[in-house]
């Protein structure tokens, strides 16, 4: 159930068999305790809830003994501090405990921290008014308020980004989102791609995953790079630092944009020469009411570009 849990199962795996992973023994855990809760008997079922508790204190106790060592231990114990709150399933222990030791409004900052590029490339932000009762309070603020695809850029980019840095929060309350009724002509839409390659409108019920872009730990600044994710072509350029993607089409010809040049946010198609301001949602410079399709993304420089296609 722990990162030293794993260990233990691992060394504990018959000769020749793979021990479970850390997943697979949470979703045990859990499953068990649904068949606990489900026992007919009641005494029975205060007898195994009461011993899931204690071994759950337990756990707690020794958690908050390793977490009081290493910060005892100053600068010293710093590293493995750090690594072991980067464990996920360690990590889900301490969350558990109350012993995580980053208050959860560093955690939601740093979570919409990850997500303002992309939001900034469409001329919007996102801002955290407050934290109450464990729910995060945001409102949504530039061409993002009011934007028909507001709802689909939080379903997919900033309710990823906070699943991960505060998978503790109890929920999410955004102001700025409307229905995406209202006209499109108000702001670029920010559509889902699926993964056949076809431009959907945005819907916050929509089915998306999100997958990994190789190569994009280390783009330079003001280049441009192709990839292919299961037949769907896209390009992520790197603007001042910001990273982008879009779907590797030009708005105007259809052609591969890939292969254009980029300079200074402006990514020209080498088949028909239009220019698409990137940093803008890849509006055309050419008078012309014509835009590249972004894709939301969340970029960390441990993993690099992760894109959301629709599946």
């Amino acid at each position: 159930m722990s990162a030293t849990g794993g260990a233990a199962a691992s060394a504990a795996a018959p000769s020749g068999q793979t021990a479970p992973a850390p997943t697979q023994l949470m979703d045990r855990v859990q499953e068990l305790a649904a068949q606990i809760d489900g026992l007919s008997d009641p005494t029975v079922r205060k007898t195994a809830q009461d011993f899931m508790r204690s071994i759950m204190e337990l756990y707690g106790l020794g958690l908050a003994k390793v977490v009081q060592v290493l910060t005892d231990s100053g600068d010293a114990g710093a590293p493995m501090r750090a690594e072991l709150i980067q464990d996920g399933v360690f990590a889900s222990l301490l969350l558990i405990h109350d012993l995580y030791p980053v208050p959860l409004d560093e955690r939601v900052e740093e979570g919409l921290d990850s997500v303002r590029p992309y939001l900034a490339s469409h001329g919007g932000s996102v801002e955290l008014v407050r934290i109450k009762d464990g729910v995060a309070y945001l409102q949504l603020e530039g061409s993002c308020k009011g934007c028909p695809a507001s709802q689909a850029t939080l379903e997919l980019a900033i309710k990823k980004a906070l699943d991960e840095s505060a998978p503790d929060l109890v929920g999410l309350q955004v102001e700025g989102v409307i229905e995406q009724e209202k006209s499109p002509g108000k702001g670029p839409m920010l559509p889902v791609v699926n993964a056949q390659g076809k431009a959907q409108s945005a819907a916050p019920k929509q089915e998306s995953a999100w997958f990994e872009v190789e190569g994009t730990m280390r783009v330079p600044v003001g280049k441009v790079i192709s990839a292919d994710l299961s037949g769907f072509k896209l390009v992520v350029a790197n603007v001042d630092g910001t990273m982008l993607a879009y779907k590797d089409t030009c708005a105007g010809c259809g052609s591969p944009i890939s292969g254009g040049e980029l300079i200074e946010g402006i990514l020209q198609c080498p088949s028909c020469s239009r220019k698409f301001f990137l940093p803008r949602a890849g509006r055309s410079l050419d008078e012309e009411r014509l835009h590249l399709v972004p894709i939301p993304l969340l970029y960390d420089e441990n993993v690099g570009v992760r894109v959301a296609l629709a599946v």
